[in-house]
């Protein structure tokens, strides 16, 4: 995957810049009661004066102890090719991702009175009250570490003049009058299914894979599953029952069907729960091709053994009634004088 990153380095067109990017967080300070969480949006801006374009990006982020990740959303991100999905590592207290634009972000559309460059947006929680008490903690924060790197669009790869800001987050001892939770609003309003999109068959060292993507403008993607279907069952609707057999993977999936006789379905399903399915009908022109020698050689003699039964039977048939007829029709006699 690190070969289609390095790629969109050297395929811009734009021209080197000396000028800072930034890349900051928003809000960059909140305040949070026990329990409550707060969104935070990763966004770039370019210095569009100077002309600056920035079409690939490498982000890690660390976060104190704290405060605790809950999810992440990229459906309203800028980046439409990921290189590494955003990943949050509970264990290094770190967030991490990578992808690009291509022909470069140089800020926001003119006119566009939205802010349009959101790259990522982070669900942070301030830990609840717990039995006993807890250790009292009045703040968190949320840093860019110096791995964080940008590139210019520029065709040459060229980091960019990168400038960070982080957040800090006032963490109070009480609870609120009400719980503030605006991931689990974003979640209970979303009532739409990932974008429409379209699967398709590869084939990868010899061997046949389905690849897939597609976004989700709301809460973004969970996760994809893939089934395969034959012939007969895929006129059945079985893909919808409770108990079929979805397999949840990453693109590109490998089929399990190398003979690809199969129909096979992929499903996109977004963090609210939606779903889009799109379905590959199988190839009629190239279920011959996919049968062995042995195979066809076996159906031969099948169809052989058979037709050659079916003669014998019609044959001896008509022999017997033959013979029948014989046996029953009377001797003439004729007289001579």
């Amino acid at each position: 995957m690190r070969y289609f990153f390095c790629l969109l380095l050297v395929l811009g067109l734009g021209t080197s810049s000396a000028h800072a990017a930034t890349l900051y967080m928003d809000p960059n300070t909140a305040n949070l009661n026990r329990g409550d969480a707060v969104k935070i949006s990763v966004r770039l801006d370019t210095d569009e004066a100077a002309g600056e374009c920035i079409n690939a990006l490498d982000a890690v982020i660390s976060y104190s102890e704290s405060i605790i990740p809950v999810d992440i959303s990229v459906g309203k991100s800028i980046l439409p090719i990921w290189v590494e999905s955003p990943v949050i590592n509970k264990e290094n207290r770190t967030i991490s991702f990578a992808g690009g634009i291509p022909n470069g972000y140089c800020g926001r559309v003119a006119g566009d009175p939205n802010l349009t460059n959101t790259l990522v947006e982070i669900f942070f929680r301030a830990p609840g009250l717990q039995i006993g008490g807890g250790e009292q903690r009045f703040s968190g924060s949320v840093q860019f570490t110096d791995a964080t790197t940008a590139y210019l669009n520029d065709g040459l790869g060229t980091k960019a003049n990168l400038r960070t800001i982080g957040a800090t987050l006032a963490l109070a001892d009480n609870v609120g009058p009400e719980i503030i939770d605006p991931w689990s609003g974003d979640i209970q309003s979303d009532s739409i299914m990932p974008e429409e999109f379209s699967a398709t068959v590869e084939q990868i060292n010899k061997e046949w894979y389905v690849v897939f993507n597609t976004t989700d403008k709301q809460t973004g993607i969970s996760h994809y599953e893939v089934i395969e279907e034959s012939k007969r069952q895929a006129n059945l609707f079985g893909f919808g029952a409770a108990n079929a057999p979805w397999e949840e993977t990453k693109s590109p999936h490998r089929l399990n069907d190398q003979k690809r006789t199969s129909v096979i379905r992929v499903k996109a399903i977004d963090k609210a729960g939606n779903e889009y399915v799109t379905t590959i009908p199988v190839d009629e022109s190239q279920i011959v091709g996919r049968y062995s020698w042995l195979e066809i050689m076996l159906l031969i003699g099948v169809l052989m053994i058979v037709l050659i039964t079916l003669v014998s039977i019609f044959y001896y048939r008509r022999t017997r009634s033959r013979a029948k007829l014989a046996v029953n029709t009377p001797a003439v006699t004729t007289d001579i004088i």
